[in-house]
């Protein structure tokens, strides 16, 4: 079910795009059991962004829809890759250089028996905070019940004020202070 998840970062790695498993996938390495249908990675090169990116994709059977943002998005984009039988895989590929840190900090893992970049636990929670969705705030509740709670509060807080300024306010509400 995986092995759409290994074809993608195989073929981002082997073009030098950094990349790192977030949402779902992430919180399960970071020791939070939640289930979604698909998986999701971070990058932000805009050139996954050109459909002749995923063109070696295409005698495979896998499906590349490519969408772009306009400038008033947060995101440059996303690209949703999808075959019969795997798990669809999203690539989410983000704008700020709080995004591009957070993937320098990632540390590889194995996940489904494949070694794949995973973003930290406070980079993971920072990228749950700029969502910002009913969803979100229930992960950040659960990744502050595994681990050392007060080190996540901690490097969060140090890296915060760069996000907008509606993710400080669902911090406060996650961690109790508002």
């Amino acid at each position: 079910m995986l092995a759409l998840l290994t074809a993608v970062s195989a073929h981002l790695a082997a073009r030098g795009v950094a990349h790192a498993l977030v949402g779902a996938g992430a919180l399960a390495v970071h020791g939070v059991s939640r289930s979604t249908f698909d998986v999701d990675l971070l990058a932000v090169d805009a050139t996954v962004l050109d459909p002749a990116f995923w063109s070696p994709f295409a005698a495979g059977g896998v499906r590349a829809d490519v969408r772009v943002g306009d400038g008033e998005d947060p995101l440059r984009g996303v690209v949703r890759l999808s075959q019969a039988g795997m798990r669809p895989v999203d690539l989410v590929v983000g704008r700020a250089a709080w995004q591009a840190e957070a993937l320098a900090r990632a540390a590889t893992a194995a996940v489904g028996g494949t070694a794949i970049p995973v973003v930290t636990r406070a980079d993971l929670a920072l990228l749950k905070l700029f969502a910002g969705g009913p969803q979100d705030a229930w992960d950040l509740q659960q990744l502050l019940a595994v681990g050392e709670r007060s080190t996540l509060v901690a490097e969060v807080e140090t890296r915060l004020g760069r996000l907008p300024p509606e993710a400080a306010s669902l911090w406060r509400k996650v961690v109790g202070g508002g």
